[in-house]
């Protein structure tokens, strides 16, 4: 067994989310949002952080990360989870991250997501862009949504990631998951390659740059349902960013293209439950209704906010609404949801005096 093992079983017991090493540095997990040291385990030098990292890496992965002093894959430990690993250089030595991976996907009414959220399940065609900051809970929100259409379809499914983080076994549907660096060079190729290999449903572990934003939208206009995520919190900097991504003189054609594909954007943060023992999931909405092509098309992204409002029946919601709502229900607690809101002064009047 190797040592590090040790610490993901920690992290399982512990209900952790994430754990640090660092030379210099005694290891330390994310446990309910906060870094904490793990129990019984001193500070770790540069050669025992680099013994840890290297037994679990294979040759091809600890030469690239020997060379480029950065690597990303997967490990995964039988009947505890998988995790996905980064490794760095830093200034004291050798460093690592690795976010636990639940063996098992957790479906989708388990997740006590919003209905709209729910219902993206049932979309044939379109682009979905399921945002939020690192550790916002994406990729569990994205896995539970795949889940549940392998659960309710007969599809062919394409993912592509860097690692790939939830397998999926074939049920309803066909899976084909692709690791870039491992099964493809890129994104951009693997999302190309999709386009021709009868994908009804391409899940993009990131978009990172335009090209992959590019074929993302366009495998959306030619039928495939896409799912892929962004690192920004709400539906008009997501859109902003996707547009931004392209040189000024493209942006006009791709505004027109990103109006036509775009179905759903779903911003997500994660807050602490005011009960501290565990996290809670607050959601913004847009969903494609009869005007927002228009406004995509016109970089009116200022008016988001009023077809978000207008679109409450149909399951849309603001942010600030969101954490309002979380926050009378009693999930959240006044401070966690005012540092998060846009208009502060509406959860001003909630925090207790002596905030």
């Amino acid at each position: 067994m190797a040592e590090i093992d040790t610490l993901f079983r920690y992290m399982r017991d512990q209900g952790c989310s994430d754990l640090h090493l660092s030379a210099g540095m005694e290891p330390r997990v994310r446990r309910k949002g906060a870094l904490v040291p793990v129990e019984d385990w001193s500070v770790q030098s540069d050669e025992q952080i680099l013994a840890m990292l290297k037994e679990i890496a294979n040759d091809a992965q600890w030469d690239e990360y020997v060379e480029g002093g950065d690597l990303d894959f997967a490990y995964g430990l039988p009947g505890v989870a998988r995790f996905r690993a980064n490794y760095l250089r830093q200034q004291r030595g050798a460093a690592a991250v690795f976010r636990i991976i639940p063996e098992e996907i957790i479906p989708i009414e388990k997740l006590n997501l919003p209905a709209a959220i729910n219902e993206l399940v049932h979309l044939q065609q379109g682009l979905v862009l399921v945002t939020g900051p690192t550790g916002s809970g994406k990729s569990t929100t994205l896995a539970a949504i795949i889940d549940a259409i392998n659960n309710r379809y007969s599809k062919h499914i394409v993912t592509i990631e860097d690692p790939v983080e939830f397998v999926h076994r074939d049920k309803n549907c066909a899976f084909s998951q692709r690791e870039v660096g491992r099964d493809t060079d890129g994104f951009g190729g693997a999302l190309r390659a999709a386009i021709r290999q009868d994908a009804d449903v391409v899940l993009v572990g990131e978009m990172r740059d335009l090209e992959t934003i590019g074929l993302a939208i366009t495998a959306a206009e030619m039928g495939a349902l896409v799912f892929g995520s962004l690192h920004t919190n709400n539906a008009a900097k997501t859109i902003d960013r996707s547009i931004d991504a392209f040189p000024a003189d493209q942006q006009s054609q791709m505004r027109v293209s990103l109006s036509e594909a775009l179905a759903a954007v779903g911003s997500q943060l994660l807050l602490p439950t005011a009960d501290g023992k565990g996290r809670c999931a607050v959601n913004e909405i847009l969903l494609k209704t009869q005007g927002l092509p228009n406004v995509i098309r016109e970089g009116n992204t200022p008016m988001l906010h009023s077809i978000i409002q207008s679109g409450k029946s149909l399951g849309m919601q603001g942010m600030d609404d969101a954490l309002f709502s979380a926050l009378q229900d009693g999930r959240i607690l006044p401070r966690d949801a005012y540092m998060k809101a846009s208009n502060k002064a509406r959860f001003e009047p909630m925090l207790p005096p002596d905030s």
